[in-house]
């Protein structure tokens, strides 16, 4: 019924189906008119002289009216395909056949009666014809086909029936049922044969379409060549990526066109080898990238391409896609380098130092060597980076990675860990002394000064090592054990190269046990502080206690505070006790006379502390002191981490009625221009200049004299520090110094050992 027109298909519409149907009917017009004239002629020959001629006449005439009727509906449609096809074309079409039909079927109905059984079957013979043209010439369109077919096919067997021919009635009606199954059959193949056509010019167009898109595409582009692998049929896009015009690039080898000036020296890089490789074994490709030398211009592209062959199976050349990928590419290779190396710098980072430390490892174990990696880091950097800036501080990197770089040799990778800190992976380090070589190399190369934004800059460098597979069979031992070795380095005042140890594994392990004990020393009452007293050089009479912190651990025993104090900062344990040493200092001051004052040693930790001033502040109500009677000593180092924080302490502290000592003073970083803008109240002069002075040394001497004087001049008292005999205490005092603190007066003592010797020296006044 779809195919007949009489129902709409159950995929599509039904005027898409009749379009496809009666699109060409018009083009055989011609051909039917004929084949309907002819008949009619012949029938007419027939039947002439026994039907009356007026009847023929007619009929004649009737036949040709419903063909020329025929023909002028065909024709209206030749632009079927253009448009959607209505019913009523489909009825009128359907109608005016049967109108023809109807025609045929009069003379051998009508006209029998006037022949003989031979005109009969004549006239049969000549609709069998007629029937079969047009079964032929109209099966694309079935419902006039069966219609025609039918209308014949009744009109014969009912004149046969008629006629008593029943034999020849039944074979009537059978050959019309097979002529309309026939049609029917071609009809269906006909329509899918159509709708197949159909749909691969729909996906023909689909394919144009998106191969202009892509031509369109200012990254893509397609390709072609010839079985001689030159350029064939090149699309706009393709020359254009090559900076020709199509007409200069047709014919062209396209390995020719892609190597550039490279092509004549024969120095093309591998991936236009493996280009070249695929096309001459004619395989298949996806995704190549290729480098291009355009001769002023450096490309990348990605090329796919597949061999094409012709109808007889011969190979005609490769087709295939491509599309420019430098900055992608450019992108990769970023991405890929600031993953390996560090930025500031240029060097490899930790991941790539990572990376050949292992395969150093490697190759060690391969061929029975050793290889070894060094951790360099950077003494005094940080008091550069603290009081210059960041900025001055990275382009002191900069300098020290250059001249890491060229203290290095084939053998030797250096990279930058982060920070300060530098590594060096030694690949083969069998020779003996090789490996001290490279670390005094390395020491010798970044201790000479630097001149950064027209400072003079002097830093120095500790250098750690281990010696793999020995002090490590994979990375991260072999790093622990070379950070262990130069943390001891570090911790013997930097500047030297020590080798890892098993020992210094049994350091870290106490290390670690030591915080642990640190952490609980408050909780546990292991802290304890002593005073040593502070005289005048005059009358030698006490006139303050520096409070010092000692830790008799339950687990240790006595530890110096040389090994803790420091321990301590790192880890910022520091706040927490040097609050309680702040407290426990002024609750002991108070039961001391008023006119003697303590000193409480203060960290650069404690002193970026946030609110550190309310630690003082809370220390002193608590317990009563008069602010006037706490001396906060500090030394030059809290200038170099945050010098405008640290100088807005020190005017906080001094706006309570404290006052501050600079402990250790010229042995650090010396700026005079905090003296000018900072009242401090006493400058301490350490120890080793006291004891060379002692000793006559001219350097000492002078020192000492310098201070002295400029204290004076500024009204801040001086204090000899380290004085342990009469001669030193008369030296000093001769020097100028203000006060005198060493054992000669007294050593550290307990709380009730200074109470004592307060009330003595209180007596011995009296007296």
């Amino acid at each position: 019924m779809q195919i007949i027109g009489f129902r709409s298909p159950e995929e599509g519409d039904w005027a898409s189906l009749r379009s496809l149907q009666y699109r060409d009917l018009h083009r055989g017009s011609l051909i039917r008119t004929a084949a309907h004239g002819i008949a009619a002629i012949i029938l007419v020959g027939i039947l002439l002289g026994k039907v009356p001629p007026l009847f023929l006449g007619g009929w004649m005439l009737s036949v040709f009216v419903a063909i020329f009727a025929a023909t002028k509906i065909e024709r209206a449609l030749a632009n079927i395909d253009q448009r959607r096809m209505t019913k009523a074309e489909y009825h009128r079409q359907a109608w005016t056949m049967t109108v023809l039909a109807a025609i045929w079927g009069v003379p051998i109905l009508a006209f029998m009666p006037y022949g003989s059984l031979t005109d009969h079957l004549s006239v049969w013979a000549v609709m069998v014809m007629l029937i079969a043209g047009m079964s032929v010439l109209l099966a694309q369109v079935p419902v006039a086909t069966i219609i025609f077919t039918s209308l014949c096919g009744i009109s014969a067997s009912a004149s046969f029936v008629l006629a008593g021919q029943y034999d020849f009635a039944a074979l009537t009606v059978i050959f019309c049922v097979m002529m309309i199954v026939g049609v029917l059959e071609s009809s269906k193949v006909f329509l899918t044969a159509r709708i197949a056509e159909m749909g691969v010019a729909e996906k023909e167009e689909v394919v144009s379409l998106l191969l202009r898109e892509f031509e369109e595409n200012e990254a893509d582009w397609l390709w072609q060549v010839d079985p001689q692998r030159c350029v064939k049929a090149a699309s706009p896009r393709f020359a254009f990526a090559l900076g020709s015009e199509p007409s200069q690039v047709e014919g062209k080898r396209l390995i020719e066109l892609i190597a550039g000036p490279n092509w004549q020296s024969g120095k093309s890089p591998p991936s236009l080898h493996e280009l070249a490789d695929r096309l001459k074994r004619r395989e298949s490709f996806a995704n190549l990238v290729v480098e291009v030398d355009l001769g002023d211009e450096h490309r990348w592209w990605e090329l796919s391409g597949t061999p094409i062959f012709d109808e007889r199976g011969n190979f005609a050349g490769f087709r295939g896609v491509g599309s420019d990928v430098t900055e992608q590419r450019e992108s990769s290779e970023k991405i890929a380098y600031l993953a390996r190396y560090d930025t500031l710098t240029g060097l490899p980072n930790r991941l790539m130092l990572t990376e050949a430390l292992n395969e150093a490892l490697r190759y060690a174990e391969q061929w029975r060597t050793r290889c070894s990696l060094l951790m360099i880091d950077l003494d005094r950097f940080k008091a550069v980076n603290d009081s210059l800036g960041h900025h001055v501080g990275d382009k002191l990197l900069a300098q020290v990675s250059k001249r890491l770089n060229a203290a290095m040799t084939d053998n030797e990778q250096v990279g930058r860990l982060g920070g300060d800190e530098f590594a060096v992976v030694i690949r083969d380090a069998e020779r003996p002394g090789y490996i001290g070589e490279v670390a005094e190399r390395i020491i010798h190369s970044l201790s000479a000064p630097y001149t950064v934004d027209d400072h003079t800059l002097y830093i120095g460098a500790s250098v750690g090592s281990a010696v793999g597979p020995r002090d490590g069979v994979n990375v991260e031992t072999l790093m622990r054990n070379a950070d262990l070795a130069l943390y001891r380095a570090k911790d013997e005042g930097g500047g030297e190269h020590c080798r890892f140890q098993p020992a210094l594994h049994t350091d870290a392990q106490e290390r670690l046990r030591l915080e642990a004990s640190l952490r609980k020393a408050i909780e546990n009452d292991e802290l304890e502080l002593h005073y040593q007293p502070v005289v005048s050089a005059m009358t030698e009479g006490v006139v303050s206690f520096e409070a010092l912190l000692r830790w008799n651990s339950k687990e240790h025993g006595n530890v110096s505070p040389a090994k803790f104090i420091p321990l301590a900062e790192d880890t910022r344990l520091i706040v927490p006790i040097g609050d309680w040493v702040l407290r426990t200092a002024c609750r002991e001051a108070t039961m001391w006379p008023e006119e003697i004052r303590v000193a409480v040693n203060v960290s650069g930790e404690q002193i970026i502390e946030p609110d550190f001033t309310k630690t003082i502040v809370r220390a002193l109500s608590e317990t009563g002191l008069p602010a006037n009677r706490l001396e906060i000593e500090v030394t030059e180092s809290i200038f170099l981490r945050d010098d405008r924080l640290a100088r807005q302490v020190m005017e906080e502290i001094l706006a309570l009625g404290c006052s501050i000592a600079l402990d250790d003073f010229g042995t650090g970083y010396s700026s005079l221009g905090y003296l000018r803008t900072m009242r401090f109240s006493t400058i301490k002069v350490d120890r080793s200049f006291v004891q060379g002075a002692a000793q006559q040394s001219p350097e000492s001497l002078a020192i000492i004299n310098a201070v002295v004087a400029m204290a004076q001049s500024l009204e801040i008292s001086t204090t000899a520090e380290g004085v342990e005999d009469e001669v030193q205490a008369q030296l000093v005092r001769e020097l100028g110094c203000t006060k005198i603190q060493g054992y000669y007066f007294g050593r550290p003592m307990p709380a009730s050992e200074a109470r004592t010797l307060v009330v003595r020296s209180r007596n011995s006044a009296v007296a």
